[in-house]
């Protein structure tokens, strides 16, 4: 993993980066913000195709982001670059299919920093993050509740592994 002191980096990605990733990414950078370790993670979200490019997220992603107090609104689509699995120290599918995709792309070196989000979960086994696109309010609910609970676990995991400590906004 990193050898850096001070900045650990993550990278969320599903496969179009306008629903599940990015809404990772803003709810696990307020999570950052409220554990005092926004300034040590460095945090960012793609998707696997290029399907959105340049679009913000969903709407309906956003709508329920923001009900419970993340903003996603500055977001935009963008695809995986094989540079990323250099510049990151952890890459998190949000479901088998996108890690599948994202394992075929990745230099061997880099094969252990990919895993699946739900790896963080400890109320569900280790699975997938639906995918809300087609489906109505509930998906995208299901989806912060998810997240929500991988995230509070992840920060728990970076504490541990990476030595971070709290410190002051």
């Amino acid at each position: 993993m990193p050898d850096r002191q001070s900045l650990v980096s993550i990278l969320f990605c599903c496969m179009g980066n306008i629903c599940r990733s990015p809404t990772a990414e803003g709810v696990f950078r307020q999570k950052l913000i409220l554990a005092g370790l926004a300034r040590q993670v460095r945090v960012d979200s793609c998707g696997t195709h290029a399907y959105h490019v340049g679009e913000a997220p969903d709407r309906r992603s956003q709508k329920h982001a923001l009900a419970r107090g993340y903003d996603l609104s500055s977001q935009r689509a963008r695809q995986v670059d094989v540079t990323d699995f250099e510049k990151f120290d952890l890459i998190l599918a949000m479901d088998e299919q996108n890690l599948a995709n994202l394992r075929r792309i990745c230099p061997k070196a880099y094969l252990g920093r990919l895993r699946l989000m739900l790896d963080f979960s400890t109320q569900l086994p280790a699975g997938d993050v639906p995918d809300p696109y087609y489906g109505g309010d509930a998906g995208f609910e299901q989806v912060l509740d998810l997240i929500e609970e991988a995230s509070d676990q992840l920060i728990t995991y970076l504490r541990a592994e990476f030595g971070l400590q709290s410190s002051p906004p």
